[in-house]
């Protein structure tokens, strides 16, 4: 039933939902339109720019790296290489602002130098160990034969194409001041064949047409290349990112859980700590009144009894919502089951895995359904809900689907958003479909790992 009513929410599809809300429509279609776009011309610059430079870059690479390899009999030869291979860096950089300008390929900056010692020898040490810089070395050799087989075709192909499109417009050229009758197709000893016809003239027309169409397509395909080659050799390596982004979460999950002792320490501070004050006077005044006023302390008796029962109260939902013994004991599917009974709207739970994830996964998934279904009840206004956790290979799915009045959003800075963060902090990710009007569905994806021994 929970399947079901989790699959009638499905995502949006179709081509309207491919092509986006606030997509911009071209009357003209992108085969015709590409010739005259400024995507086009920039790659364009971006390719007939690239063979002086690279010619340059083949240039200084070469002989600066040969020069440092000869020297090497010598103490000259390692600072040479070193001179060189900082050169590369840096035209890397350059390579990575012509790229973001014209290819529209933002690179981020690759990992920086780690001096293990300060001074100049600690300096080459860093240039010669660094992988950045002989990427950086191997683009500049690699880049030339590259540039010279696109420079080529893109050149021939766009001058063709312009050549034959405008063709009716300069054949008059050839005969009044070559002497022939116009562009010659075919020659020998004995005839010529001229295109010289208004029909075979408008032919070569048609035909510099599409290779002016197709140029575009082809330029595009070249410079996909030269995006490969940018974003894999002077880009950040996949190490270095993968320690950037372990950083980065590791900084939301310190913070993460430096939120939480402040909040379990306002809680204890504000609540069951706040009570036993009161409850440790009330007893003190009853125990003074014991023998002058019985019933007066039997009240206050009484009324510390129910002080009692709030306090234990309170600190059964604070250990909750540290870590339920439901979960311990019995796993997602009792625990998220007792969270649905607390959530305002009827909720469907259905938990599908042959065996416990790892505590860690358990006990994320376990505060993600439930501050999700936490979200439902505040702000939802719907009146059904669906829980789903199922495992798809190496992943634990979570899913929440509501059928309120939708308009969720990561982007607005709400709980959402710093429920990806927790997360993402874990390999995890949060995806919301929540048009407005509704249905809202919310899909959560963690890494599995399996429950070792407890």
């Amino acid at each position: 039933m929970a399947t079901e009513y989790g699959q009638g929410y499905g995502l949006p599809t179709g081509p309207g939902h491919a092509r986006g809300v606030g997509g911009r429509r071209h009357r003209m279609p992108a085969a015709l339109r590409a010739p005259v776009e400024g995507r086009a011309w920039r790659e364009l610059a971006y390719v007939l720019l690239s063979l002086p430079i690279s010619i340059l870059l083949f240039t200084y690479a070469v002989t600066m790296v040969s020069l440092g390899a000869g020297l090497l009999v010598t103490f000259l030869g390692v600072p040479v290489l070193a001179a060189a291979l900082a050169g590369c860096r840096g035209i890397g950089s350059v390579e990575r602002a012509r790229a973001r300008g014209l290819l529209g390929l933002d690179v981020g900056e690759p990992e920086p130098l780690r001096l293990k010692r300060q001074g100049f020898m600690g300096w080459i040490g860093a240039v010669l160990k660094s992988g950045t810089s002989w990427r950086a070395l191997l683009y500049s050799v690699l880049q030339l034969p590259w540039a010279v087989l696109s420079f080529t075709v893109t050149v021939t192909f766009w001058s063709v194409g312009w050549t034959l499109l405008t063709y009716p417009l300069w054949f008059w050229v050839l005969p009044m001041y070559a002497g022939q009758d116009g562009i010659q197709l075919y020659g020998d000893e004995q005839r010529a064949i001229y295109l010289d016809n208004p029909f075979e003239i408008a032919v070569t027309a048609g035909v510099g047409l599409l290779f002016t169409l197709a140029t575009p397509w082809i330029v595009r395909a070249l410079t996909t290349v030269d995006r490969v080659m940018v974003h894999g050799l002077l880009g950040p390596s996949r190490l270095a990112t993968r320690v950037v982004e372990l950083e980065s979460d590791r900084g939301v999950v310190v913070d993460t859980a430096a939120a939480d002792l402040r909040r379990i320490e306002r809680d204890l501070h504000d609540g069951a700590q706040a009570r036993l004050v009161n409850l440790a006077m009330d007893l003190g005044l009853a125990k003074e009144k014991l023998r002058e006023d019985p019933q007066a302390a039997a009240r206050m008796v009484d009324e510390a009894h129910g002080e009692v029962k709030t306090a234990l109260q309170e600190l059964r939902d604070l250990a909750r919502g540290i870590h339920p013994a439901v979960l311990t004991d019995r796993g997602l599917d009792a625990a998220l089951s007792a969270v649905a009974s607390r959530c305002t709207v009827p909720v469907q739970v259905e938990v599908d895995l042959s065996e416990r994830p790892a505590p860690a996964i358990e006990g994320i998934a376990y505060f993600t359904v439930s501050e999700l279904l936490q979200n439902v009840s505040k702000h939802s206004r719907a009146t059904l809900a669906a829980v789903e956790v199922w495992r798809s290979e190496d992943r634990l799915m979570l899913q929440v689907v509501d059928n309120g009045v939708g308009g969720a959003n990561l982007s607005r800075g709400s709980g959402l958003a710093g429920l990806a963060e927790r997360l993402d902090a874990v390999d995890g990710i949060l995806v919301v479909d929540s048009p407005a009007g509704g249905p809202t569905r919310v899909t959560a994806e963690l890494p599995w790992r399996a429950e070792r021994a407890r």
